[in-house]
């Protein structure tokens, strides 16, 4: 069991609580639309079990939208995950804790749990450090692990927002914003495919899901 400081034990009280409360009121303004490959359908509307991937500077849009749904993330083990992960419990979501670089056999043991269970599994696909917009093997090595059939990946692109000094120039959309959705095309995971060839495949897939958001703006 992890140990915090005092002045860790007062922000895990306080911050998560008034961050949830905060992302439910300004994601209240929101309006949101989809731009969809063909048959490809919004990804939370499919159900589970399922794996898809998403960077991490779209979080807060995401936690938005697909609050109280039961989705299981896989967040990291640090001390900022651990805050991260009380806000989305708030919202709804199953806090699935590991990374690449901390306790990773273990969070992808937890999430191979969640998908038996018939959960949607996320992964932030550059997270949780980086480098941004550069992805990483998670949900290849669920899908792996699970044999689910593909892979679904979406961005999330506001038309106005906020831009923080962080690794991932994280987003937080402003009042009234849009919010973009994309969902290219599923990834079909082959048991011929490599790991190495299904994560570039991953990459352009998250490229994709960038590149369509700017259609129609």
């Amino acid at each position: 069991m992890r140990t915090y400081s005092t002045k860790q034990r007062w922000m895990l009280a306080l911050v998560p609580p008034l961050v949830a409360a905060f992302v439910r009121l300004l994601g209240m303004t929101w309006r949101v639309r989809d731009v969809n490959a063909p048959q490809t359908p919004v990804g939370h509307t499919i159900g589970g079990p399922s794996v898809f991937a998403f960077w991490h500077c779209s979080l807060l849009a995401c936690a938005y939208r697909f609050r109280g749904q039961g989705i299981a993330i896989l967040i990291s083990q640090s001390f900022d995950g651990e805050l991260i992960a009380r806000v989305v419990e708030q919202l709804g979501f199953v806090a699935v804790r590991g990374s690449s670089s901390r306790g990773g056999v273990g969070g992808l043991k937890a999430m191979a749990d969640a998908y038996a269970e018939g959960r949607i599994c996320a992964f932030t696909a550059d997270g949780p450090k980086g480098p941004a917009r550069v992805a990483k093997a998670g949900p290849v090595q669920l899908a792996k692990l699970t044999s689910a059939p593909w892979i679904g990946c979406f961005h999330a692109q506001p038309d106005r927002a906020w831009s923080m000094r962080s690794w991932d120039r994280f987003m937080v959309p402003k009042p009234f914003a849009r919010i973009t959705f994309s969902w290219p095309q599923h990834l079909s995971v082959t048991e011929s495919a490599s790991a190495e060839e299904l994560l570039q495949q991953v990459q352009r897939r998250m490229d994709d899901a960038v590149a369509m958001t700017e259609v129609g703006r």
